[in-house]
């Protein structure tokens, strides 16, 4: 009896022809890679500050902090897929995403001030982050990529607003 081989997958993808060149599409990627590791670094913070945060605060932050996790729970995947239909892959481990970020991770339990200041400089951050991506898409012409980034930078400049409404500053 002859064994059949099978024939040996190829792990390279095949290319769009989506109307971007493989150069605007490896600097689009890279730019939401970017954005992709700053977003789900900001979601695990979110979701502990969301289990952990304490205090007289607590019935507000609690459900404020589960609304914006959740929301960049869909964002994280969105921004992959966008990614992968760019034809390239997307960062999918906590190495990565760690090795990539500009969010600082927070090892600790931070009061919920603290908490507050946080996640407001870290929505920021992501929203400079998109800013940068839009201009990218400006120069590519990916009005796709761009009408996701506008989305976040929405979501993200809100989220920063309510955070800083919350702090107990003067």
């Amino acid at each position: 009896m002859v064994s059949q081989s099978k024939p040996e997958a190829s792990h390279e993808p095949l290319r769009p022809e989506i109307g971007l060149d493989r150069d605007a599409r490896k600097a689009l990627a890279e730019g939401l890679a970017q954005v992709l590791a700053d977003s789900y670094t900001l979601l695990g913070k979110t979701h502990g500050f969301h289990w952990n945060v304490t205090g007289p605060q607590f019935p507000g932050l609690h459900p404020l902090f589960e609304e914006q996790y959740r929301d960049l729970q869909d964002a994280v995947d969105e921004i992959a897929e966008r990614i992968r239909a760019l034809g390239h892959f997307a960062p999918g481990s906590l190495g990565q995403f760690l090795a990539r970020t500009a969010v600082d991770d927070e090892k600790g339990v931070p009061a919920a001030q603290d908490m507050l200041k946080q996640l407001a400089r870290d929505n920021e951050l992501l929203a400079r982050q998109c800013r940068k991506v839009v201009e990218t898409c400006d120069k590519t012409d990916d009005t796709v990529t761009e009408d996701l980034m506008n989305g976040r930078i929405a979501f993200h400049e809100k989220a920063a607003w309510m955070l800083r409404a919350s702090l107990d500053e003067e």
